[in-house]
């Protein structure tokens, strides 16, 4: 069973994928609200890290985008004001990481322009509506990931770990439960107790960015 399958909830449609409500970006303007900047951050830096990735970019070059993406969102978030009006917080959050993306691409030695160039053409341009066709996917997998990552720590790792291996790497829960030198019948109510919290945290992650 994938991750993003686990929850069978509903794929939010496309405008909807990155915050635009004015619950979560009042939220954020507190700089001190770490559990919302923790959701955002967990959420939204493995998507801005891909999109460098996808960009080109080096490991070294991703993470100072997304470093540098997550300074500017916190220094504008204080004064943000939500007017949808005048665009999405979605689109603006983009087109923040297209222009770091830019700038690392400026760093680079030149005389590499030939694959400067070729980069360069995979960047969106930041006024283009059209979000690439794989972020609907990317984000739910990114939520999903986040949710297992809050939920890890609160629950016995025993029961994290029989979970893990049966609905995620595909091993057959008589076998688990000879591993745990458990009843199997105990490996069952395991999984289907952590796969509950999982739904949980999933839903609240996608009631907390909406």
């Amino acid at each position: 069973m994938a991750f993003t399958n686990v929850s069978n909830v509903r794929v939010m449609p496309m405008d909807e994928l990155i915050p635009t409500r004015a619950t979560l970006l009042n939220r954020l303007k507190d700089l001190q609200d770490q559990p919302s900047w923790r959701d955002f951050y967990n959420i939204y830096s493995r998507l801005i890290l891909d999109r460098g990735f996808k960009a080109g970019l080096t490991r070294v070059e991703a993470e100072d985008v997304l470093q540098e993406t997550m300074v500017t969102v916190a220094r504008h978030m204080p004064t943000f004001q939500y007017d949808p009006s005048i665009g999405s917080f979605k689109s603006w959050l983009f087109t923040i990481t297209k222009w770091r993306i830019a700038d690392q691409l400026r760093k680079r030695e030149p005389g590499n322009k030939s694959s400067e160039t070729a980069t360069m053409e995979n960047i969106v341009d930041p006024a283009t509506a059209q979000i690439d066709s794989g972020w609907e996917k990317e984000w739910e997998q990114s939520v999903v990931a986040a949710a297992i990552a809050n939920i890890k720590h609160r629950v016995d790792p025993e029961k994290f770990q029989m979970f893990d291996l049966t609905a995620t790497k595909g091993m057959k829960p008589d076998r688990v439960a000879e591993l745990f030198q458990l009843p199997v019948s105990q490996v069952y109510l395991a999984r289907h107790r952590v796969k509950e919290l999982l739904v949980d945290e999933v839903e609240r992650l996608k009631r907390a960015i909406t």
